[in-house]
């Protein structure tokens, strides 16, 4: 049975589960009604975080021009054009025993491809949310559910995995931001 978590929320993620190291980091998401002839592009994305919550080079930051760290530690499956059908819209993968010393965070994101352009917003976005799967086995260890708390956000912290005394936790963050990937990227100390 999955931990379903509230806004704010922490859990422990490797605590008694000691073998856990490959995870799945899967994000989902449906269209409410609109009719600016565009179809939705969100994009997922992780950023591998140091202590001062900033990335340690460009390279840090995993997304759809980037899919794989260097470390192996974090894969993006590929980006998904338009949001259709059931299930998880974009993946990250995680091996946990391979991310470096270093990287204290992974935050995972969700934005709006040219959402400025296309007059979009997470206002018209309903269903979102993170869940983490056991990818030896399939199972849902934690689900969160985002609710409808965002109106002119164009860009979306869904999440962290954080290291805390050699454990690794989640933390449900749902923390809006405006102006894009740009911003987010600026936020984390990616040069855009």
């Amino acid at each position: 049975m999955p931990v379903s978590l509230t806004k704010g929320q922490k859990v422990d993620l490797t605590k008694g589960h000691a073998n856990l190291s490959k995870l799945i980091i899967g994000l989902g998401w449906d269209t409410n009604k609109y009719d600016g002839g565009y179809d939705f592009d969100l994009d997922a994305a992780a950023f591998l975080l140091g202590e001062n919550g900033k990335v340690t080079n460009d390279l840090d930051f995993v997304f759809y021009n980037n899919l794989k760290h260097g470390s192996g530690a974090v894969e993006h499956t590929g980006d998904n054009l338009t949001g259709e059908g059931e299930g998880d819209d974009e993946v990250i993968k995680v091996d946990l025993s391979k991310v470096p010393a270093n990287i204290s965070k992974i935050d995972f994101t969700v934005t709006i491809y040219d959402a400025e352009t296309r007059m979009q917003n997470f206002g018209q976005v309903a269903n979102a949310y993170i869940h983490i799967l056991d990818e030896t086995n399939g199972v849902e260890l934690i689900r969160y559910d985002l609710g409808e708390d965002f109106s002119v956000e164009t860009a979306i912290v869904v999440g962290e995995l954080y290291r805390h005394g050699g454990e690794w936790k989640f933390n449900a963050i749902g923390a809006g931001f405006a102006g894009g990937l740009a911003a987010l990227g600026r936020n984390f100390g990616v040069n855009v």
